[in-house]
């Protein structure tokens, strides 16, 4: 059902044009219809069935539909006149950058007004952008309507139709292109990374020498440095040579200590040391051996890369292509 609020037409400060809105949208509606049935009546069968039921009707329309062109003309009128009343506002009011764009913002308000048999259907365009004005502006609402949820329902579908295709069209393409042998990954490494460079080099190494600071003081790197020590500690318990060092009576369970927290932290200040020592001249020599670097391990990782990336498109394909306006139904 079509809601109507005279409340917020009243309190609304585009209340006068929306009103006129509401006027011109009835003249409208009757300039349609008017189309309409003369269109039928031109018809010979149309004439016949009409002469049956009211011949008075028939010969009352006669001189209407004579003098149809003039009287559609008064409709024409009518809506030019509108039409550039709101032009003037417009002007006025400075609602666009220049003067003359207000007829092709609005085309649609203006190319129903050319009285011409086939143009003037596109003063349905005019209803629309009226019903849009009023639902913006919250004078009516459409959308509990049934007509409103038929044409939004195949619209929907229609979007989706169109664009899922579009979007399968697309992924189609990229699969054929990485099965067809698309130096995409080489691309990405000769012509991204390689290009960038000095800059991923500076940005590692202050990476790294981040963390040799992190894992220098012993506040900030405390987590870093128990992990290592647990691991030190691990890997020396479990070393069979040093383990011997338990069978020395009384000394041997502190001299295990000992090297361990020794070596312990021997590793974490090798560690900071070898991180603070990073400089983007290192890092570039690392990528520079590492970037274009191929083998037939690396060539078989990017191949599997590639079928990858395949079987994804073909998933994402499948997703895309899913229907989802059949489950409203």
């Amino acid at each position: 059902m079509l809601n109507f609020s005279l409340k917020r037409l009243k309190e609304s400060h585009e209340g006068t044009w929306l009103l006129l809105d509401l006027v011109m949208l009835g003249l409208l509606i009757l300039n349609l219809t008017l189309i309409l049935f003369d269109s039928l009546y031109a018809t010979e069968l149309v004439r016949h069935s009409l002469n049956q039921v009211s011949p008075a009707l028939l010969d009352w329309y006669k001189p209407v539909h004579a003098n149809f062109i003039l009287i559609d003309l008064v409709f024409v009128g009518i809506f030019l006149s509108e039409f550039v009343l709101r032009w003037a506002v417009a002007i006025y009011r400075k609602d666009y950058l220049r003067w003359y764009f207000y007829p092709f913002i609005h085309w649609y308000d203006l190319v129903g007004c050319i009285p011409v048999g086939g143009a003037r259907i596109l003063r349905f365009l005019r209803i629309f952008s009226i019903l849009y004005r009023l639902q913006k502006y919250k004078i009516i609402d459409i959308r509990d309507t049934a007509l409103y949820r038929f044409f939004a329902f195949y619209y929907q579908v229609f979007v989706e139709e169109v664009s899922d295709r579009v979007v399968i069209k697309v992924l189609s393409d990229a699969q054929q292109d990485l099965r067809q042998g698309s130096p995409l990954l080489d691309d990405i490494v000769t012509q991204v990374l390689a290009a960038r460079r000095p800059v991923l080099c500076q940005w590692l190494a202050a990476l790294l020498v981040h963390s040799g600071h992190t894992l220098a003081d012993e506040q900030s790197g405390e987590v870093i440095r128990q992990h290592v020590q647990q691991s030190v500690t691990k890997a020396v318990r479990d070393n069979p040579q040093v383990g011997r060092l338990r069978l020395v009576p009384v000394l041997g369970s502190g001299v295990e200590k000992m090297l361990e927290n020794a070596v312990s932290g021997i590793v974490i200040e090798t560690l900071a040391n070898l991180l603070l020592d990073v400089t983007p001249d290192k890092i570039d020599q690392l990528l520079q051996h590492g970037l274009g670097a191929s083998n037939q391990q690396e060539q078989a990782l990017d191949q599997e890369m590639l079928l990858v990336v395949d079987e994804c498109l073909e998933l994402l394909k499948l997703h895309v292509g899913k229907q989802r306006w059949k489950d409203a139904l």
